[in-house]
């Protein structure tokens, strides 16, 4: 979670000045936002992947500006942009206000909100891949056992990860200029994601060795700081196939990754030492070995889906 939002975090800032870029060059601007446009095409770079949403008239960017002022209180930010989707049905804009209603609910962690945003997002732009890993993640991590439609909500969140997936290097929006260190960083933490809700529902239908293919993807997909949830659930998938000295490895990193004391932390743990046992290794004192076990679901993989730099 820290390490979506220290990458997002200056992308969704640099997103919020799209529709001030593309705003009509014709109309009345806020200051800065016509120096920006008027610099011309010589001065910036575009990276490629799907145009930036534009605003086709000035009380539609208006509108827009009022909407977005509401994006540090997640409900008022949803009725803002179901607001502004009625008043301008066309708007490429709409997709901004529900990613921000989405990344709000995220921060909020309300995981019931955050579905209903980004299936409202979806609507707008069937090809978002946040709204898309949004959608996924909340669907596998709150699908159980005992869940009738287990089976459906499992291919419905597989279908929405494969596409993001898919989509990633061609339906986000990058605005002029961006670092390409940070494009790359962005879109790694979005496969990052994506693959390790994959590897999730392998692991929930007792799939272990795609599970931990899909896991080691996650990890090597945003290499520089990896998800400890993820790196403790390749550890399970390794362990689950009887592949004990990996999985203590990979234990002995969700340790190093994980604070004792936390969900991950302590499951992480507990892991450990039941492979230390197995493997007829030095058992640290105190600790008491337990039973492999699914890691528990406050302790979810990433639960940031990535925000996009829109």
């Amino acid at each position: 979670m820290k390490r979506a939002a220290m990458v997002l975090g200056m992308l969704a800032v640099t997103g919020l000045t799209f529709a001030q870029q593309q705003a009509p060059t014709q109309q009345k601007q806020p200051a800065g936002a016509a120096g920006a446009t008027q610099q011309g095409a010589a001065a910036t770079t575009t990276p490629p992947g799907k145009r930036p949403p534009q605003a086709k008239t000035q009380p539609e960017f208006d509108a827009y500006n009022a909407a977005i002022a509401n994006q540090k209180d997640p409900a008022a930010m949803e009725k803002a942009a179901d607001d502004f989707a009625t008043k301008f049905p066309d708007s490429e804009l709409r997709a901004l206000l529900f990613k921000a209603a989405m990344r709000g609910y995220q921060s909020a962690n309300n995981g019931d909100k955050m579905l209903e945003t980004a299936q409202k997002l979806l609507k707008v732009d069937p090809d978002d891949p946040e709204a898309l890993i949004a959608s996924a993640e909340v669907i596998a991590e709150h699908t159980r056992d005992t869940d009738l439609d287990k089976d459906q909500r499992f291919a419905q969140a597989t279908k929405d990860a494969q596409r993001a997936l898919e989509t990633i290097d061609t339906d986000v929006p990058i605005p002029a200029n961006t670092p390409q260190a940070q494009i790359d960083a962005y879109k790694g933490l979005l496969r990052s994601s994506a693959y390790s809700i994959l590897g999730t529902i392998q692991y929930d239908q007792e799939k272990y060795a795609d599970a931990q293919s899909y896991f080691q993807k996650s990890i090597d997909a945003y290499p520089s700081q990896p998800d400890p949830v993820v790196v403790l659930r390749l550890a399970l998938a390794l362990d689950k196939q009887n592949k004990y000295q990996d999985a203590l490895k990979e234990a002995n990193r969700a340790v190093e990754l994980t604070q004792e004391g936390t969900p991950a932390g302590t499951t992480a743990r507990h892991e450990r030492d039941r492979l230390m046992q197995l493997t007829g290794s030095a058992i640290p004192a105190a600790s008491t070995p337990a039973p492999a076990a699914k890691p528990p679901a406050s302790a979810a993989p990433n639960s940031t889906p990535p925000t996009t730099p829109h």
